[in-house]
C-alpha cells in the first residue's frame, strides 16, 4: 500500500493502483497516521487477548470439573448442553475486548473513562473468580453470591461505558444477558443440590 496525493481533491489517500494523475504524497503527517492505526490495532488486539485470557484462566478450573464434578450435579430443565458454553464465552470475551477498546480509544472525559476502565477491570476479575468458586471450589452458594456481584459490576460498567461510547455499552449487552442466565442456572443448581 502506498500513500498518494490526489491533485484534484488536494488530499492524501492510500491506493493500490497509482494512476498518472496521482503523485506520491510527501505529507509526513500521513505516515504518522499509519503508525497510529498500527498502534490502535495493537491496542485492540491487546484488549481482546486480555479478555480472552480471563476465559483461559477460568477454563483451568472449568474444563476438569465438567466431566467429573459438574456431571454429577442435578440441573434444571433449561440447562444448555456443555458444548455450548465454550463458543458463547469465546464470543462474549471478544465483544468485551472490543468494548474495552472503544472506551479506551474514545478520547472521552477522563473523569468518566477512568472509572469505566476500573469498573471493567473489577467485573473481569469477578468473572474469573466465579469459575474458581463454582468449578474450582465446588461452592454453589458463594458462587451464586459472587455472580450477583458480577452482574451488578457488569451493569455499572455498561452504564459507565454508555456515557463514553454507546457502541461499547451495546457490545456488553449480550454479556449481561448471558450472566443473567448463568445466575439463574447457578441458583437452580444450588437449590437442587442442597
Amino acid at each position: 500500500m502506498r500513500f498518494v496525493f490526489n491533485k484534484e481533491s488536494n488530499s492524501c489517500r492510500s491506493d493500490q493502483f497509482i494512476e498518472e494523475r496521482l503523485l506520491v504524497c510527501q505529507d509526513p503527517s500521513v505516515y504518522y497516521g499509519v503508525f497510529a492505526v498500527v498502534r490502535n490495532l495493537t491496542a485492540l488486539i491487546a484488549f481482546i487477548v486480555l479478555c480472552e485470557l480471563a476465559g483461559v484462566i477460568g477454563s483451568i478450573f472449568t474444563i476438569p470439573a465438567i466431566p467429573s464434578w459438574y456431571s454429577t450435579l442435578r440441573k434444571p430443565w433449561f440447562n444448555p448442553p456443555n458444548w455450548l458454553f465454550g463458543p458463547v464465552w469465546l464470543i462474549l470475551y471478544f465483544l468485551m475486548g472490543l468494548s474495552l477498546y472503544l472506551v479506551f480509544e474514545s478520547g472521552g472525559n477522563r473523569a468518566i473513562v477512568e472509572p469505566a476502565l476500573w469498573a471493567f477491570g473489577v467485573q473481569l476479575v469477578l468473572n474469573v473468580l466465579w469459575s474458581v468458586l463454582f468449578f474450582g471450589m465446588h461452592n454453589l452458594f458463594y458462587s451464586f453470591v459472587e455472580i450477583v456481584l458480577l452482574w451488578i459490576s457488569i451493569a455499572v460498567t455498561t452504564v459507565l461505558f454508555f456515557m463514553t461510547s454507546r457502541a461499547a455499552a451495546y457490545l456488553l449487552l449480550p454479556y449481561i444477558v448471558w450472566v443473567t442466565f448463568a445466575a439463574l442456572l447457578n441458583y437452580y443448581v444450588f437449590i437442587l443440590n442442597t
